[in-house]
């Protein structure tokens, strides 16, 4: 299905900016939908009618469309409605009832007007869409107090719709999860911030938070002060969204229940005479965010554990290498060093960061770093380049490349271009599929095109072909070195 956006630059006539308020719109289109009990459907003008680019189904009710319209063109009955609102910029109403398959539904069509700025009460001169509610008439019945109150606050906000005052520019983009719903609870205020009608689910909510008497008459702000008593930290939002000042949201959390409210300002005519809050019981979901907070730190915690130990065990190979007399001991203590501390830049790095994911081509580079003290230990000066990217990798795949990535690079150093002068060059190619990297060098080549059979071969072995299931090539070319080839595949990283 296309997006938003796609739909409206494929067919529509709107501008960058346009598109942006339909988004915000569209994230509302639930709680309309919810609000008004019918199906709510986004249109957009074309040069031959509508086009609709976003369709939301009512949870308190059941929808009367079981096919999506988003991507389909106005049906016939409809466009004449859509159209008389979209020019006259004014709220239409069908006169008699619109027959759906069978049954009889009421289509109310409401222009889209955009405002210019959050600073402005300024609105652009023409609507840029059309929203339509359609109410299913079979399903009649002597409505409840809640619905009348519901579908109220629905008339409020598609009458903001259509003057340009809702969605509102100046509320800050919170995070969607956890977000608050009509079903959760809904709360009607007065312009002075006193409860006019408050769901059960409202009053649950409130309940579980200590207050245990009727919240209708009684001022929002009033109550939540009085169960936030003796907080050491309370929202500094807070008191405009339990006013129904701003059009916020926050948390509020007393006797180990946390509540998160949403506020949206009521107003007609540029002037605020109420609010909808709407509260949710988000308390086991703040609890899960905390442990996974908690998880996260401790992980990052052990990386840099890890880090430090892999650093020390470092220095005590170095130490340890520097007191032996053994030629041969020095070396490979010298070797089993630059390892140990390849792996550790990888820990280092995946401390920084929440993500078990690092940008490699960052790795690398640190790693290179080791290539100055090899080549000084066997008087040869070498020069390393890199070209291409790496990417980002998954832990997994980070600290046995970065292994194996480091017995190529001191390879070719050590062997390739011992006690002279020479490049060293890595060509990183990453493509959807698998991961190449070519380690070439200008010295000597491998003798006879003969691959070692030491220990650094055979490590590289096991963690390119063993532990990434990839594969390794050496190649030597006649008077220019050596060229080793290896390929990773990302299958993994895929699925992931």
């Amino acid at each position: 299905m296309s997006t938003l956006s796609d739909l409206v630059v494929a067919h529509g006539r709107s501008t960058p900016e346009d598109i942006e308020w339909l988004h915000l719109l569209v994230g509302d289109c639930q709680l309309l939908a919810d609000l008004a009990f019918a199906d709510i459907v986004l249109w957009v003008p074309t040069d031959d009618g509508f086009i609709a680019v976003a369709h939301s189904r009512p949870s308190s009710a059941a929808t009367l469309f079981y096919r999506d319209f988003v991507g389909q063109p106005i049906r016939a009955e409809w466009k004449a409605l859509a159209s008389e609102a979209f020019e006259t910029g004014t709220i239409v109403d069908s006169h008699a009832p619109d027959w759906y398959e069978e049954m009889p539904t009421r289509v109310r069509a409401i222009p889209v007007f955009r405002r210019i700025s959050a600073s402005s009460a300024a609105v652009a001169p023409h609507p840029i869409a059309v929203m339509t509610r359609h109410t299913n008439l079979s399903e009649a019945r002597t409505p409840s107090r809640q619905e009348l109150t519901f579908n109220a606050c629905a008339n409020d906000l598609f009458g903001m719709i259509a003057t340009g005052d809702f969605p509102d520019l100046g509320a800050p983009s919170g995070p969607r999860r956890g977000a608050p719903r009509a079903s959760d609870g809904l709360i009607r205020l007065d312009v002075d911030g006193v409860t006019t009608f408050a769901s059960p689910n409202a009053l649950s909510a409130f309940n579980r938070m200590g207050f245990t008497d009727e919240l209708e008459g009684e001022s929002l702000a009033e109550v939540t002060t009085r169960l936030l008593m003796g907080n050491a930290v309370v929202d500094e939002s807070l008191p405009l969204v339990v006013t129904g000042r701003a059009p916020w949201r926050t948390d509020i959390e007393a006797r180990g229940v946390t509540v998160s409210l949403r506020t949206i300002p009521i107003r007609t005519h540029g002037e605020r005479t109420g609010a909808i809050v709407l509260c949710r019981d988000v308390t086991e979901m703040r609890h899960q965010e905390q442990e996974l907070i908690t998880k996260d730190a401790t992980i990052r915690e052990i990386h840099h554990r890890v880090k430090n130990n892999l650093q020390t065990v470092a220095s005590l190979l170095r130490i340890q290498a520097r007191r032996t007399h053994s030629e041969e001991a020095r070396e490979a203590l010298g070797q089993a060093m630059r390892r140990v501390a390849a792996i550790a830049v990888v820990h280092d790095t995946l401390s920084e960061g929440l993500a078990q994911i690092v940008d490699f081509d960052d790795v690398f580079d640190r790693v290179l770093l080791l290539v100055a003290e090899v080549a000084s230990a066997h008087n040869t000066t070498a020069h390393p380049k890199s070209s291409g990217s790496f990417g980002e990798l998954p832990s997994e795949y980070a600290t046995p490349l970065a292994l194996a990535l480091t017995e190529l690079v001191t390879n070719a150093v050590e062997h390739g271009l011992a006690g002279r002068s020479g490049e060293v060059e890595i060509i990183a190619n990453r493509s959807p599929d698998k991961l190449t990297v070519k380690v070439k060098d200008n010295g000597s080549g491998l003798p006879e095109g003969k691959v070692g059979d030491g220990l650094g071969t055979q490590i590289v072995r096991t963690l390119i072909q063993g532990e990434l299931s990839g594969t390794i090539d050496w190649h030597t070319m006649v008077g220019t070195g050596t060229e080793v080839t290896i390929e990773v595949p990302l299958r993994y990283l895929r699925k992931a």
